[in-house]
This record gives C-alpha cells, structure tokens and sequence, in this order.
C-alpha cells in the first residue's frame, strides 16, 4: 500500500543554548491530512520542535539534525494578537495577501478574486458576520476570534502544513468545541496539522500520531489510540492520570462572610463608546470556602475578578469586604485594603520584571504592603517559595529563568506575602501540563485550609478545575446565570447555558464530577 507523500520530515534535531539542550535527537515525520500532536510539561521542546518547521531558533541557537519542509508552513501562536498589526483593520490585512495570491490575472479582475479568496478563507476559519468583522482592529476581537482570523491568514498563504501552538489555552469548553472542529476541517482538507498541546482531551479528539516529549525527548510516539489507552513510559502514564477531585475547602468549614458584591454594572470603552460587559446584582463569599468562577472566552470572568481587586475602576455598585465599600481603584484603597484583596494574574511573566530575581519581588510584596523590613521580608518570601516547592536557587533568578510552572507558584506566594484576606486566582491553570497543573491545584488547597479567614476566588474556563469548589457562579453574557454549590451545578444546572457547558465538556471526554 502506498503512504501518502511526507510535506515535513524532522531529523535528528538537536537544539542547545549557552550548553542547555533544549531539544534532543528529536525525528518526525508529518504527512497530509493527518494531526500529529507533540505533548509533554511546560519546557519539554514542543514550541522549539513545532517553530524548527518555520526555521526558528532562539537567539544563539546551536542546531544539528536535518529539518525538510515541502511547501508553505502556516503559524498560530498561542497568543495570536501577537502576530497581527494592531494599526492595521482586520480586512486590510486578509485583502493585502490575497492580493499577493491574484497578481498573475489581469488587472481588472484582481480586486473581485482578492474579495473572493479573502471570504473563501474566513469562510473556511469558521469566522461568521465577516463583513463586520473586517472593519474591526485586532484588538478589538476575542481571543477565538484572533486566532481565527490567523487561521485565515495561513490558508490565503496557501499553507500545507499548520504548526498550532496550545491552540485552546484559556478556552472555555465550548470554544474549544469550535477550535477542534475548525481543525479538523482544515486536515480534511488535505492539509497536515503538528497541534502543540497540554490538553489531552483535544489530543483525544484530533490526534492521529501522539508524541509524547519530555526533557527534550521523544519518549514515546505511536498511534493516538495505542498511546493514549495503553501508555507504556511512565512520564505518560503521569500526564494521563486522572483529575484530581478532593474538595479545595473542608465541608461545612465557610465562616462568616468577607466580600459581597451589591449592584456591579462593570463597563469597557470610552466616553459615548462605553459598553456595559458585566452585571452582578449580588455574589458573596465567605471565610474558608472557594468560589469558581466561569463561563465562555468574553463572558465577564476577569472583569469580575479586576473589579473586586481594584483593577477595573469603570463600574458602577459595590464591592463591600467586612460590610464596607472598597475604592473601585486600586489607587484609592488604602494599604490594608491592598492587602486584604490580592490578584494573581492568567500570565505570570507578564507580571514580572524580567530584570529582577523573583526572590526580590515576592519580598517587595511584606515591605510595601505590610511595612515589613527587608531582611525579615526577604526572610519570610524564602520561607513561603520554598513551601511552594521554589528552592533559594530557583528563586534567586530572573523570571525567564523559570518555567511557567515555577512562575506560576511564584505569584502565589507574592501574593499571599501580603496576607490576603480574598484571593483572587485569574485562569492560574491555563496554560499547564496536567501534572504541574494538579501540582498548583493541590497547593492551593492546602492554602484554603491552612490559612485562617482566607477565601479564593478561582476564575477558570474549566469545568474539572472548577469541580472541587465549594460554590460555582456561572456567567454568560456578562451576566450571573446561576450560583450554587458545586454539587447542585454539576449534577442538576438549572441554567440552559449551564447545561450546554457541561454537555460540551462531557462531550470532550472531560471527568467533571461533583
């Protein structure tokens, strides 16, 4: 039996920076109208194996090995904003390439075929109400919508092979619904996709080959079902382990109530542009308890979450810790109340400076908001890193130094040096492999039960990581649909948009139990 053609074939590639070998020996060979999935821990060599098929290498990169590509390679990133130009109307992109697609016709059919190869593209990226979406900037798209529209972008290039890097990162279980639909149409197409990805249950559903990698090896590759259903090296059976499902908070633990939330109508934009995005007519949390926040990409989830911590000062109604109102701006709350309301943000590098060690800005946290001093601040950021499982050599480092794991754990502890009476968690998890994923989670719930008069607030697209809350508040459309305990909501959702998301995420083989 023939096989089809090979359209990229990696060989023996073996990437170092300054003596650390990013990635080892790795082969793979990637054929038309397949999915091969490359899975494995933060820093295991997928974004360097899947970017070698662009021929990029990080900054003094020595590579050996042999990398052959037969014909265009199309890129979306994990964070697609940052490949289109912000200055520039979505349409005015897609229409200067396909330009470039329909300069061998005659001159006075060029603009019609461009229109007609731009709406073919965004046609085949699934992206709906193209003729408004066209006249919008990048940034004023969702995250499903940019990604999609990079999509678009390979496919007017003509791509054979698209390179996906963790395209569902950040996603609710719906929009993921959608993006694997979106890749699986493009392979029916004849065109090969490499998906870099930690999220198992999209591998389930896409992949034909897995490769599964770690320390920047190949250590297991085959058929997705052979890999998947019977691992055979240990570091797989790791990441295949199921959910973890022990409550956050003990039961019946929840004290006394610490944050309400009375009339908040949050809005986005400005002067005659401002859009109301949020309304919550009342959410309280109490002492020892975790609440979960979710909902799709847009629903209102982080604006919630900025609000309560004084990072979104455009809102209206009240944000009430022990009964009286907090400043809607951070710069208006007095140091205590900084203190009392931490957020730890979706993207810990970007909350970092890259020029100071972590050890350094975790203390910063007791000195500036507790008036600690140095030394026993510096003391006590040591004390609480290592806790975290950050020993003096890691947290001594500048932040690129660490893997997104690490830095994640870092926030934490940042956070919680200022002892924080309400813990505000944006999507903590997102961007994690299984197992360092349940790693954090298993932290936090040590903190909610060790740490006297301390609640979280856990905003998250995913529906396992929400299950072991003590509540679940539902959002959609910038509304509150539904709020109760994790057992009602999982087990009897009232709310048919609480029902359509558990629906998807049952569907993605998601192990969602009370």
């Amino acid at each position: 039996m023939k096989q089809d053609p090979v359209l990229a074939d990696i060989d023996g590639l073996t990437v170092e920076v300054d003596g650390q070998v990013l990635v080892d020996r790795v082969g793979l060979r990637i054929r038309p109208g397949t999915v091969t999935a490359l899975v494995g821990a933060s820093g295991s060599g997928k974004t360097t194996t899947g970017l070698a098929l662009l021929g990029e290498y990080p900054a003094g990169a020595r590579v050996t090995g042999e990398v052959v590509v037969h014909g265009r390679i199309g890129f979306i990133p994990q964070h697609p904003a940052s490949v289109l130009n912000p200055a520039r109307r979505v349409g005015a992109l897609l229409r200067d390439m396909a330009r470039q697609q329909v300069r061998d016709l005659p001159r006075t059919r060029r603009r019609a075929a461009a229109r007609q190869r731009v709406a073919e593209a965004l046609a085949d990226a699934q992206l709906p109400d193209a003729d408004e979406l066209l006249r919008r900037y990048p940034h004023q798209l969702s995250g499903g919508q940019q990604q999609r529209v990079v999509l678009a972008q390979a496919l007017l290039l003509g791509a054979r092979v698209l390179v996906a890097d963790e395209p569902t990162t950040g996603q609710d279980a719906l929009t993921k619904r959608r993006v694997v639909d979106q890749l699986a149409s493009v392979a029916r197409r004849g065109i090969a996709v490499l998906l870099l990805s930690h999220d198992l249950d999209v591998v389930r559903e896409l992949a034909d080959e897995v490769v599964v990698m770690r320390g920047g090896r190949v250590v297991e590759k085959g058929p997705a079902h052979k890999v998947l259903e019977n691992p055979v090296h240990p570091w797989t059976r790791e990441l295949l382990a199921e959910p973890r499902t022990v409550p956050y908070a003990e039961e019946g633990r929840a004290g006394t109530e610490v944050l309400r939330v009375d009339g908040l109508v949050a809005h986005h934009g400005a002067g005659g542009s401002r859009v109301p995005v949020l309304r919550v007519a009342g959410l309280t949390l109490r002492t020892g308890e975790c609440l979960a926040v979710v909902g799709r990409s847009g629903s209102g989830k982080t604006t919630l979450g900025r609000c309560l911590a004084g990072l979104h000062r455009d809102h209206r109604g009240q944000v009430l810790l022990d009964g009286e109102p907090l400043p809607r701006s951070l710069r208006d709350r007095s140091r205590e109340q900084l203190a009392a309301v931490q957020y730890v943000f979706q993207d810990a590098r970007a909350a970092f400076d890259g020029h100071r060690p972590v050890l350094d800005q975790v203390a910063r946290t007791a000195v500036r908001l507790r008036g600690a001093g140095r030394e026993e601040a510096t003391a006590e950021a040591r004390r609480t890193l290592a806790d975290l499982g950050l020993g003096d050599d890691l947290v001594r480092r500048l932040p690129g130094l660490l893997s997104g794991g690490e830095l994640q754990r870092a926030a934490l502890a940042r956070a919680l040096l200022a002892r924080p009476r309400v813990l505000v968690c944006d999507e903590i998890t997102s961007g994690l492999d299984p197992v360092t994923r349940r790693s954090l989670l298993d932290l936090l719930t040590v903190l909610v039960r060790q740490r006297d008069g301390l609640c979280v607030v856990l905003i998250t697209h995913d529906l396992d990581t929400a299950a072991p809350a003590t509540r679940i508040a539902v959002l959609d459309g910038g509304e509150v649909v539904e709020v109760g305990d994790r057992e009602q909501i999982l087990t009897a959702p009232r709310h048919p948009f609480t029902v359509a998301l558990l629906r998807a995420s049952t569907r993605r083989g998601s192990a969602v139990r009370p």
